[in-house]
């Protein structure tokens, strides 16, 4: 028998076949479980016992120091070649060991690898979140059509000023990169195809090469992609940033659309003002060839004018702003999806941002071939 310091006792019995029975008495608790844990392991120890129980009977306490005690019993014997249980176990202490998870405790950790699925598997999964994807698409567009058709025929529920500082942001400021990367386009185009025409005497038809495509193809190709890696982003990484901060569920709760308090507006915005920065591309890519016919091809500037005025039709400038125009309602409609999409934490947002560009630059290309194919069956 030995005696504990302060209110704690155990008895401790040796049948002497390896089995050992410890009952324990009083409270086990903070004041004495550093001492009872010294005496348990040097007995223990002292005897390597294959199995353990301990009586916990007459025990009128337990906290999470006696449980540490009990641990440190448990851990000097090993479940390969020994056996460690634990009899009469009050409500209360059972209370406490459970809230502990006392029997996973001191056991060893198995990691086994994660089996990774087959690929039909895999296929399976992708062909769901897709089909879940489109899902929310579907919906989204009715969601934004509906938010349109009230805007058009309740004009002032639309947020004016929330509409021109998207317009600001997705236009104004994205003037200079826009007239910049035109002028440069514009100038290796002129560049590029000098080269060749020069064999035919043909450098007057440089312009009409630049004009044309630009007007037609790449004015509103390359300012829409712009507009998606500056504005889609923001819209997205905005709307996906609201959505993590539960700001979009104060909004439903205090009686707003978030479709048409969000949505519309940046829309809105993007058609007004991205065909007006395809006009401003277009002139900048004609000034940039201009430069080209006049430094390396001996055109003046009137003559280069006159042949761009003259390859250029109302239809061809009117083309491009229409192109323009739907790639603007397509890169605003998938940044404020992708924004809304979001679930999760903060990482999310950079993946929803990643998503919105790449998403809007495959609907730029995959529009702009439907186009393509309808002009060149309709001329």
């Amino acid at each position: 028998m030995q005696t504990a310091e302060m209110s704690c006792r155990y008895d401790l019995f040796d049948r002497g076949d390896g089995h050992i029975r410890v009952r324990f008495e009083g409270r086990m608790d903070a004041a004495n479980a550093a001492f009872m844990v010294r005496e348990i392991k040097d007995v223990l120890q002292a005897r390597m016992p294959r199995s353990l129980t301990i009586d916990l009977q007459n025990v009128t306490y337990l906290d999470d120091f006696g449980a540490l005690v009990l641990l440190e019993a448990k851990k000097m014997i090993s479940d390969d070649v020994g056996h460690f249980s634990l009899e009469n176990v009050g409500r209360d202490a059972q209370r406490i060991l459970s809230v502990l998870n006392f029997d996973a405790l001191g056991k060893k950790q198995v990691f086994s690898q994660k089996q990774r699925p087959n690929v039909f598997v895999r296929l399976g999964e992708g062909v769901l979140e897709h089909a879940s994807d489109l899902k929310h698409m579907v919906s989204f567009v009715g969601s934004v059509c509906l938010s349109l058709l009230h805007v058009a025929v309740h004009p002032r529920s639309l947020r004016k000023d929330d509409l021109v500082l998207c317009m600001q942001r997705t236009g104004v400021d994205a003037l200079p990169i826009v007239g910049l990367i035109s002028f440069l386009l514009g100038l290796i185009m002129a560049f590029m195809s000098s080269v060749q025409l020069r064999q035919f005497g043909a450098d007057i038809y440089v312009a009409s090469l630049v004009s044309l495509a630009m007007t037609r193809e790449l004015g509103p190709i390359m300012t829409a992609i712009i507009v998606a890696g500056r504005s889609g982003s923001a819209f997205a990484a905005e709307i996906a940033t609201m959505k993590i901060s539960e700001e979009v569920d104060a909004l439903f709760t205090m009686g707003f659309d978030p479709t048409r308090f969000l949505v519309v507006p940046k829309v809105i915005a993007a058609v007004i003002v991205v065909p007006l920065l395809t006009l401003f591309s277009d002139v900048f890519a004609i000034l940039g060839g201009l430069v080209v016919g006049m430094l390396t091809l001996d055109l003046t500037a009137n003559a280069y004018m006159a042949q761009t005025i003259k390859t250029l039709t109302l239809f061809d400038v009117f083309l491009g702003v229409f192109k323009s125009a739907v790639f603007a309602l397509l890169v605003s409609w998938v940044g404020c999806l992708r924004g809304f999409q979001v679930r999760g934490g903060a990482a999310s947002v950079g993946r929803a941002t990643t998503s919105a560009v790449v998403s809007g630059i495959f609907l730029i290309i995959l529009f702009n071939s439907v186009f393509s194919v309808i002009l060149r069956y309709w001329e």
